[in-house]
């Protein structure tokens, strides 16, 4: 499967049928052949064959469902690298040890059960040139699976981030005020902010230059005097 129908009508896989429509209507319109210079007609064209066979298989559930299960079935998932890499990363440790201990290329017995585990074979094989670039090439395939897998992740939060953003805005042009809800944390950052504040002003009021410098102001400023003079009332 060369194609990701997702990546060409720029959703992701949990998107909803309105999403994947909305999508399909703003590429279709943006890429129509129609709207193009003469110059980009024929690659507008190409481009719009591609969303329309995109949107063709996810708008339609069935197709959707089955096209998701091979999309899934391409990709290795985090443990299934972490296994495989481990195992191979073993491969390697045995086969370094190996080379150090003989002459003339010729390998002694492993176990290579971990590296096939289809074979009914004697685990217990002689390795060769042959299986060695096996297993480098095993290596190789491993590291790229392991950065597609993070491209993917990376793209996958990079989409997610874009959405939310683009509907909070969408939400703020209609004139609704955002309101997010603070959790526990939130509310202890702001009691250990206001500890703190106390604190330094407490510090503060002990410098002397810093003390009468608010007891001159409090003293000389009738405004502050009689503002400070009704809290203490008000409290006492």
């Amino acid at each position: 499967m060369n194609k990701n129908y997702y990546d060409i009508l720029q959703i992701n896989q949990n998107a909803s049928p309105e999403i994947i429509e909305k999508a399909y209507k703003t590429l279709a319109k943006k890429y129509h052949p129609d709207l193009q210079e003469e110059s980009n007609k024929k690659e507008a064209e190409e481009i719009l064959k591609e969303i329309n066979e995109a949107y063709e298989v996810l708008s339609n559930p069935d197709k959707k469902a089955l096209y998701d299960q091979d999309l899934k079935n391409e990709t290795i998932s985090q443990e299934d690298y972490e296994e495989m890499y481990a195992q191979n990363e073993k491969l390697k440790e045995e086969l370094n040890n190996l080379k150090n201990n003989t002459n003339n290329n010729q390998y002694s017995n492993i176990n290579l059960n971990s590296f096939n585990t289809s074979s009914t074979e004697n685990p217990k094989a002689n390795i060769n040139q042959e299986n060695f670039d096996a297993i480098k090439k095993e290596e190789q395939e491993l590291e790229y699976k392991r950065r597609q897998l993070q491209y993917q992740e990376q793209l996958e939060q990079a989409r997610q981030k874009a959405y939310h953003d683009a509907y909070i805005q969408d939400l703020k042009n209609r004139g609704y005020r955002i309101k997010y809800k603070k959790s526990l944390k939130d509310y202890i950052k702001g009691i250990i902010t206001i500890i703190l504040t106390i604190i330094i002003l407490i510090i503060l009021w002990q410098i002397p230059v810093i003390h009468n410098f608010f007891i001159n102001l409090y003293q000389e400023n009738e405004i502050l005097h009689n503002t400070i003079n009704f809290i203490n009332n008000l409290f006492n």
